[in-house]
C-alpha cells in the first residue's frame, strides 16, 4: 500500500518532507551482499584462529570477529551516510525515524540487536516485523528508533531551462547537509502545487537560510534559481 511505503515528515519551513521506505526485497539486497562482505571477514578470522592454535587466541579472534562484524555496519552507516556497501549498491540507507543522519547510539543499537535477529533467528521476527509494522521497521530499527529507506534520484516534476548562465558544478555545496538538501528537493519536486505567494516566500525562506553556506554563487540569482542549481550541485556529488 502506497501509505504503508512512504513516511511523512511536516519541516518547520512548511513542507512535507516524504520518506520512501524500502521493503523486504530492497533491503534483502544490501543484507545479502553485506552478508558476503562479512562473510569473508569471519573466514579469516576463523583461519587465523586455527593457524595460531592456541584457545586464548581461538578466543580472542572470535570475540573480535564478532566486533568487526558489527563495527561494520556502525561505521559505514555512521560514517556513510546510513549507507553500508550494500545498502548502497540495493539504494537504501538508514535514517533516524524523523529524517535526520543516523547517530552512534542507534546504529549501535539496532545492529546489536540484528545478532539476535539475524544470526540466531535466521531474520524470521526481522521479516515479520516489515511486514507488520507500519513503516517497514524490523525489532531494531524499532529499539532504535530508526527507518530504511530508499534513495531516489531528484528529478523536477516541470522542465528547467537555466535562467542563470552557470555551471551548477561551480557550487560549493559542501556546507549544505542530506537533511536542509532533502528539504529543497522536496520543495522543488512540488513548488507547482503551492500558491504563487507560498511559492515566493518558501523560496526566499530556503535560499536565505542556505546561501551562506554556498560558495560560487553568481550575485543576482533569483531564489528558485538558486535552488535548483544547488540541487543539480549536490546531485553532482
Amino acid at each position: 500500500m502506497e501509505y504503508e511505503d512512504r513516511r511523512t515528515i511536516a519541516t518547520p519551513e512548511g513542507v512535507d518532507l516524504e520518506l520512501p521506505l524500502a521493503g523486504i526485497g530492497t533491503r534483502g539486497i544490501g543484507l545479502l551482499i553485506d552478508s558476503l562482505i562479512q562473510l569473508v571477514v569471519i573466514v579469516v578470522g576463523i583461519l587465523a584462529a586455527v593457524t595460531v592454535g592456541s584457545d586464548l587466541a581461538v578466543v580472542v579472534i572470535s570475540s573480535a570477529t564478532v566486533l568487526l562484524v558489527i563495527a561494520y555496519d556502525v561505521l559505514f552507516e555512521v560514517r556513510g551516510g546510513g549507507r553500508t556497501p550494500g545498502k548502497r549498491v540495493a539504494g537504501v540507507r538508514v535514517v533516524m525515524d524523523g529524517g535526520q543522519p543516523v547517530g552512534l547510539r542507534a546504529s549501535l543499537i539496532r545492529n546489536i540487536i540484528r545478532l539476535i535477529e539475524g544470526f540466531l533467528l535466521w531474520y524470521v521476527p526481522a521479516m515479520i516485523s516489515v511486514l507488520v509494522s507500519r513503516h517497514n521497521q524490523r525489532l531494531g530499527d524499532h529499539a532504535a528508533g530508526t527507518l530504511v529507506i530508499r534513495d531516489r534520484v531528484y528529478v523536477p516534476d516541470e522542465p528547467y531551462i537555466p535562467r542563470a548562465a552557470q555551471d551548477p558544478g561551480a557550487l560549493d555545496a559542501t556546507g549544505v547537509g542530506d537533511d536542509e538538501i532533502a528539504i529543497v528537493r522536496s520543495f522543488l519536486a512540488r513548488r507547482t502545487e503551492l500558491a504563487p505567494h507560498a511559492r515566493r516566500t518558501l523560496a526566499a525562506q530556503l535560499a536565505g537560510k542556505l546561501r551562506p553556506h554556498v560558495a560560487g554563487a553568481r550575485a543576482g540569482l533569483s531564489d528558485e534559481d538558486f535552488l535548483e542549481q544547488l540541487a543539480a550541485a549536490k546531485a553532482k556529488r
